[in-house]
Protein backbone atom coordinates (compact mmCIF):
# COMPACT_ATOMS: atom_id res chain seq x y z
CA UNK A 1 0.00 0.00 0.00
CA UNK A 2 1.78 3.59 -0.85
CA UNK A 3 0.91 6.18 1.34
CA UNK A 4 0.49 9.87 -0.45
CA UNK A 5 3.09 12.16 1.68
CA UNK A 6 0.89 15.22 0.24
CA UNK A 7 -2.37 13.74 1.67
CA UNK A 8 -3.66 16.22 4.42
CA UNK A 9 -1.13 18.44 3.71
CA UNK A 10 -2.12 22.33 3.41
CA UNK A 11 -1.57 23.89 0.28
CA UNK A 12 0.59 27.01 -0.71
CA UNK A 13 -1.10 30.36 -0.07
CA UNK A 14 -0.02 32.02 -3.69
CA UNK A 15 -1.33 35.62 -4.22
CA UNK A 16 -0.43 37.38 -8.04
CA UNK A 17 -0.92 41.12 -8.16
CA UNK A 18 0.26 44.06 -10.77
CA UNK A 19 1.51 46.93 -9.74
CA UNK A 20 1.59 50.13 -12.00
CA UNK A 21 5.59 50.83 -11.13
CA UNK A 22 8.65 49.48 -12.23
CA UNK A 23 10.35 46.10 -10.90
CA UNK A 24 12.99 48.40 -9.41
CA UNK A 25 10.43 50.54 -7.59
CA UNK A 26 8.73 47.44 -6.46
CA UNK A 27 11.87 45.36 -5.39
CA UNK A 28 12.88 48.48 -3.00
CA UNK A 29 9.77 48.54 -1.04
CA UNK A 30 9.91 44.47 -0.77
CA UNK A 31 13.90 44.28 -0.44
CA UNK A 32 14.29 46.84 2.53
CA UNK A 33 13.37 46.88 6.37
CA UNK A 34 11.93 50.40 5.78
CA UNK A 35 9.86 49.15 2.32
CA UNK A 36 8.70 45.96 4.31
CA UNK A 37 7.44 47.88 7.36
CA UNK A 38 5.13 49.95 4.77
CA UNK A 39 3.04 47.38 3.76
CA UNK A 40 3.73 44.07 6.19
CA UNK A 41 5.42 44.19 9.72
CA UNK A 42 7.92 45.85 11.72
CA UNK A 43 11.57 44.00 10.96
CA UNK A 44 14.86 44.63 10.78
CA UNK A 45 15.32 42.82 7.99
CA UNK A 46 18.45 43.33 5.45
CA UNK A 47 18.65 42.46 2.05
CA UNK A 48 21.73 39.46 2.64
CA UNK A 49 21.71 35.76 2.00
CA UNK A 50 21.65 33.93 5.26
CA UNK A 51 20.41 37.17 7.51
CA UNK A 52 18.66 36.25 10.36
CA UNK A 53 15.74 38.76 11.02
CA UNK A 54 12.31 39.38 13.11
CA UNK A 55 9.23 40.10 11.66
CA UNK A 56 6.95 41.98 14.46
CA UNK A 57 3.54 39.41 14.16
CA UNK A 58 0.84 40.01 16.22
CA UNK A 59 1.90 36.94 18.32
CA UNK A 60 5.49 38.49 18.56
CA UNK A 61 8.66 38.60 17.19
CA UNK A 62 9.10 35.62 14.41
CA UNK A 63 12.49 34.51 13.44
CA UNK A 64 13.52 34.52 9.93
CA UNK A 65 16.08 33.73 7.71
CA UNK A 66 17.03 35.09 4.31
CA UNK A 67 17.13 31.64 1.74
CA UNK A 68 17.34 33.38 -1.55
CA UNK A 69 18.41 36.50 -3.13
CA UNK A 70 18.07 37.39 -7.14
CA UNK A 71 17.88 41.62 -7.33
CA UNK A 72 15.43 42.60 -8.11
CA UNK A 73 13.20 39.65 -9.07
CA UNK A 74 13.10 37.22 -6.28
CA UNK A 75 13.41 36.92 -2.50
CA UNK A 76 13.01 33.92 0.07
CA UNK A 77 13.02 33.38 3.54
CA UNK A 78 12.53 31.00 6.36
CA UNK A 79 9.11 32.51 8.27
CA UNK A 80 8.93 31.61 11.90
CA UNK A 81 9.54 28.12 13.79
CA UNK A 82 6.62 26.51 12.22
CA UNK A 83 8.53 25.54 9.20
CA UNK A 84 7.37 28.04 6.91
CA UNK A 85 8.91 30.17 4.01
CA UNK A 86 7.72 33.26 2.28
CA UNK A 87 8.74 33.73 -1.30
CA UNK A 88 8.73 37.28 -3.38
CA UNK A 89 8.67 37.38 -7.36
CA UNK A 90 8.65 40.07 -9.22
CA UNK A 91 7.98 40.12 -13.00
CA UNK A 92 8.83 42.96 -15.89
CA UNK A 93 5.35 43.75 -17.52
CA UNK A 94 5.25 46.92 -20.10
CA UNK A 95 6.25 48.67 -17.35
CA UNK A 96 4.18 47.05 -14.66
CA UNK A 97 5.92 44.58 -12.36
CA UNK A 98 3.64 40.94 -11.52
CA UNK A 99 4.74 40.69 -7.48
CA UNK A 100 3.66 37.11 -6.78
CA UNK A 101 4.26 36.22 -2.94
CA UNK A 102 3.92 32.22 -2.33
CA UNK A 103 3.43 31.18 1.75
CA UNK A 104 4.38 27.56 1.99
CA UNK A 105 5.50 24.51 4.16
CA UNK A 106 2.23 24.21 5.89
CA UNK A 107 1.73 21.30 8.07
CA UNK A 108 -1.50 18.70 7.89
CA UNK A 109 -4.45 20.28 8.25
CA UNK A 110 -5.20 19.56 11.75
CA UNK A 111 -1.77 19.68 13.03
CA UNK A 112 -1.60 22.92 15.37
CA UNK A 113 0.01 26.05 15.00
CA UNK A 114 1.86 26.67 17.96
CA UNK A 115 1.33 30.60 18.84
CA UNK A 116 -2.02 30.53 17.44
CA UNK A 117 -3.11 27.36 18.79
CA UNK A 118 -4.92 26.94 16.13
CA UNK A 119 -5.19 24.40 13.10
CA UNK A 120 -3.13 24.09 10.59
CA UNK A 121 -5.70 24.79 8.07
CA UNK A 122 -8.09 27.68 9.91
CA UNK A 123 -4.80 29.60 10.13
CA UNK A 124 -4.05 29.46 6.09
CA UNK A 125 -7.22 30.09 5.72
CA UNK A 126 -6.91 33.21 7.73
CA UNK A 127 -3.56 33.84 6.46
CA UNK A 128 -4.42 33.47 2.86
CA UNK A 129 -7.26 36.38 3.69
CA UNK A 130 -4.76 38.41 4.94
CA UNK A 131 -2.02 37.98 2.15
CA UNK A 132 -4.80 39.44 0.12
CA UNK A 133 -5.27 42.03 2.08
CA UNK A 134 -1.13 42.76 2.09
CA UNK A 135 -0.82 42.58 -1.72
CA UNK A 136 -3.14 45.40 -1.87
CA UNK A 137 -1.61 47.55 0.40
CA UNK A 138 1.57 47.00 -1.15
CA UNK A 139 0.06 47.79 -4.55
CA UNK A 140 -1.29 51.25 -2.66
CA UNK A 141 2.03 52.07 -0.88
CA UNK A 142 4.20 51.81 -4.09
CA UNK A 143 1.74 53.35 -6.60
CA UNK A 144 1.48 56.54 -4.20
Amino acid sequence: MTINQNQGKVQDIIQTITIDASVEKVWNFVSTAEGIAAWFMPNDFQAELGYEFHLQSPFGPSPCKVTELEPPHKLSFDWDTEGWFVTFSLKELDGKTEFTVVHGGWKNAEELIGKANEKSAIIRDRMNQGWSGIVQKLKKVVEA
